[in-house]
């Protein structure tokens, strides 16, 4: 079906969760999951792939195998295509593209193509890019440098980076229950297609079944 837009109930649904991630309270509200949030989150992401390829779900329950939190569902629906991903929450609207969770061959390349002047110049461009349209620059990082790294690398802070993403949000608006968001998600995962390339390029694609 075509993408209409995420009710209110989508919203009023994560705010329940963060109140009472239970069996009960999932259980009592499952019709809401399924019709106003992964329902339209499917419909969402079909509407994208014809451009950006596949868009897969994620599964609503969290793994607490080796977690000390053993609340047992995650408190948003996420998608992904690759290094672009898109999610809901009570909080709204967020998406994002870039590396995550890479393995530590994955990380080795990405830490030589930052250090190689032609790739990492690239990198520092886009990332800068971003910055200056807004987004915001994430990821887990080193807190010193690593190691054989000299302390005055040009690129030492993308360096630090065990992963790099960029990011942008919106808070719950009208707007939101409309094919707007289509709009609006299509028009950032171009935005930040370059960097997801980039990542393509020298790191390899994440692989979110890990």
């Amino acid at each position: 079906m075509a993408f209409t837009g995420f009710s209110g109930e989508a919203f009023e649904f994560y705010e329940g969760l963060l109140a009472d991630n239970s069996k009960s309270y999932w259980t009592a509200n499952r019709r809401v999951y399924d019709e106003h949030v992964r329902g339209p989150m499917a419909d969402l992401c079909a509407e994208l792939e014809e451009e950006f390829g596949a868009v897969k779900l994620f599964r609503p329950y969290r793994d607490v195998r080796f977690s000390k939190d053993k609340t047992p569902y995650k408190t948003h629906q996420g998608g992904h295509s690759g290094g672009f991903y898109v999610q809901i929450d009570a909080d709204g609207l967020m998406v994002a593209g870039g590396m995550y969770a890479p393995t530590p061959e994955q990380l080795r390349g990405y830490r030589a193509a930052v250090d190689a002047d032609s790739s990492g110049k690239r990198l520092q461009a886009i990332v800068d890019d971003l910055r200056a349209a807004g987004l915001e620059i994430a990821g887990d990082r080193l807190k010193t440098r690593p190691r054989g790294t000299p302390e005055d690398h040009p690129r030492l802070e993308l360096l630090r980076h065990r992963s790099l993403y960029a990011h942008e949000g919106w808070p719950v608006e009208p707007w939101m229950s409309t094919p707007e968001v289509v709009t609006r998600v299509r028009d950032a995962w171009r935005r930040l297609l370059p960097l997801v390339e980039w990542g393509d390029e020298h790191v390899g694609p994440p692989d979110f079944s890990r």
